[in-house]
């Protein structure tokens, strides 16, 4: 059970996570409006092979919880269960009620395996399923568990290349139709066949993600969180049961929370009390508070709940681990002026962004207040990024960018809050100029022959200048290969809070994506707490080595002593560090692995 347990968290991690993913990567014609409703075909790979690879049936509890999480109306949601032919489906289900939910999930339940697979036959019927009763007000999508491999039954006289080729056409009707497709690999008897899966997912503009144990689960929360979600999944608090009632702090942050989910996961069921800011205690379930149980979780879904500390008291059976998490829900939107239409290099453009709810633009101060902005700036013709913070300005935010090149930028706002973060469209200006004549030159006239000497020193001064000019370049080329210049690797980071001596499992972050530097903030999500992290700047170093500069106030250790790290320290395949930071209570442990 300590397996589906920790299975279901990531499992659950990883869906909540695909849902809430909008904008950035996906392709324009499923872009949707943050806090749109969904319409979901949940694909199971329902072969005996997933015996070995799901044991447990840990995708059917987190199919389960998926539904859960929806909104109490509006998502659509269908599911398709394959062999080497289709089990069984259930068209797109309206969710209008909790009876709608508890059907779905019977549904669920009652789904058998068999002998063969072949991946091609679920995926080619959930676009089906999908285009056939989807809104098109609604954000589609496609989530897939499955191992990747195809065993086809020979009896039926299909081969492998026509496999192949429905799976091409299934996936070209999908991107062409706007459909992400998200995959979940389950590889516990390590046969998962990733690149497929991965590329099911990187075609349609979705996430690919893989599990094989409790261990590995961690890369693939750095993979989630590495994508452009707009909730943050909270980890309240870890307990270890005793038999009573044990109190937890569940924090809703503003008033614009429209729901908040509270999943319990253990391995036992447990029972649950809960008291709103006020102190009285809530009855479970009731008209504004629903609840959810399944073999391995709990799920406590409060809707518009008031604003302020919530009491959750948790009775779980003795030396049971309980891990307590929070979702909410928003209908929030960041929305961006756009920027002149015409620049050049040199103009200072001005800036502004701010939140909007069901069209409106939002005028809650407090819900501004704990919140912080930037402008994420891509050069498109070199790859550099930079960021430039904004002011907050109680209703908005606001800054300048003075555009530094003749060059294409991309520009989109960032603003985040400890509970969740929302990222404007990208918007792509050009400060590039025509080709025009130089200033006061005079064209001669066709025919009439130059009476003026031939201009000696000017031409030699010139060979001089472009000598000098070539040598200029040459190192200005050799700059812009270093700051292009890319990673390899991975770094390992588990994070330590000095007050109660609890780690976070390790978390994979790959560096391939990087090029030239980062810091260690990006690494670490950006996370507000963490935030003079962001003057720890990563650069690529010889044979496969970093550097880390440390302009930070934070403490960098190696081996138990301290470095100095100003001036910049490398790191090679193995090397562990410690980063004491000053301005919270926590410890970052990092790990490079080339």
């Amino acid at each position: 059970m300590r397996r589906i347990h920790k299975c279901l968290l990531c499992l659950m991690a990883a869906i909540l996570l695909m849902v809430s993913w909008s904008g950035g990567g996906l392709p324009q014609a499923m872009a949707a409006a943050q806090g749109s409703k969904i319409d979901a075909v949940l694909v199971m790979d329902a072969s005996n092979s997933m015996k070995n690879s799901d044991p447990d049936r840990v995708s059917n509890e987190a199919m389960k919880m998926f539904i859960d999480m929806l909104s109490t109306t509006g998502d659509k949601v269908g599911v398709v269960s394959y062999t080497d032919r289709i089990q069984r489906e259930k068209a797109l289900l309206e969710i209008q009620s909790e009876a709608d939910k508890k059907s779905l999930k019977e549904f669920i339940d009652q789904l058998d395996r068999g002998p063969y697979t072949d991946i091609s036959v679920g995926l080619d019927e959930a676009v089906k399923v999908l285009k056939q009763g989807m809104d098109p007000a609604h954000a589609p999508m496609i989530v897939v568990l499955a191992d990747g491999n195809n065993e086809l039954d020979p009896n039926t006289g299909k081969t492998n290349q026509q496999a192949s080729e429905q799976l091409k056409a299934a996936v070209d009707e999908a991107k062409g139709s706007g459909i992400p497709i998200y995959t979940i690999g389950l590889n516990a008897d390590g046969k998962l066949n990733k690149e497929a899966l991965a590329d099911l997912a990187d075609q349609t503009g979705g996430k690919s993600f893989t599990t094989s144990s409790a261990d590995e689960l961690p890369q693939i929360l750095s993979e989630i969180f590495a994508s452009h979600q707009q909730l943050n999944i909270v980890p309240v608090k870890s307990i270890t049961g005793n038999g009573d009632y044990q109190e937890v702090t569940v924090h809703v942050p503003n008033g614009n929370v429209l729901e908040a989910n509270i999943s319990i996961m253990s391995s036992s069921p447990v029972d649950l009390k809960l008291i709103d800011p006020s102190g009285v205690e809530q009855t479970i379930p009731s008209a504004n508070v629903l609840r959810s149980t399944s073999n391995s979780y709990s799920l406590l879904k409060l809707l518009q709940p008031e604003q302020g500390d919530w009491k959750l008291h948790v009775k779980g059976v003795s030396q049971d681990k309980i891990d307590i998490n929070l979702v909410f829900n928003y209908d929030l939107e960041l929305m961006m002026d756009p920027p002149p239409s015409s620049v050049k290099a040199g103009d200072s453009i001005a800036i502004q962004a701010y939140l909007v709810s069901n069209g409106q633009k939002l005028q809650d101060s407090e819900l501004y207040s704990n919140m912080t902005a930037r402008l994420l700036v891509k050069d498109v013709d070199t790859g550099d990024e930079s960021e430039v913070e904004l002011e907050n300005k109680g209703d908005r935010f606001e800054g300048k960018y003075q555009l530094p090149k003749e060059h294409e930028y991309e520009l989109r706002v960032r603003a985040e809050e400890q509970s969740f973060y929302r990222e404007s469209a990208s918007v792509t200006i050009s400060a590039k100029t025509g080709s025009t004549a130089g200033a006061g030159s005079q064209p001669t006239t066709p025919g009439k022959p130059d009476e003026k000497a031939f201009p000696i020193w000017p031409v030699v001064i010139g060979i001089v200048a472009l000598a000098v000019l070539g040598a200029g370049l040459a190192l200005l080329v050799g700059y812009v290969k270093k700051l292009n210049q890319g990673f390899v690797g991975q770094i390992v980071i588990e994070i330590r809070d000095e007050n109660t001596g609890e780690k976070t499992f390790p978390q994979y972050k790959k560096l391939t994506s990087f090029k030239g530097k980062f810091n260690l903030h990006q690494l670490l999500q950006l996370a507000p707490e963490l935030k003079e992290t962001e003057k720890m700047v990563f650069r690529p170093g010889k044979n496969d080595r970093i550097i880390l500069t440390n302009h930070s106030s934070a403490v960098v250790e190696k081996s138990g002593r301290a470095l100095d790290a100003a001036k910049g320290t490398e790191l090679k395949n193995g090397d562990r560090i410690r980063v004491a930071l000053q301005q919270t209570d926590k410890t970052i442990l990092l790990e490079y692995l080339a």
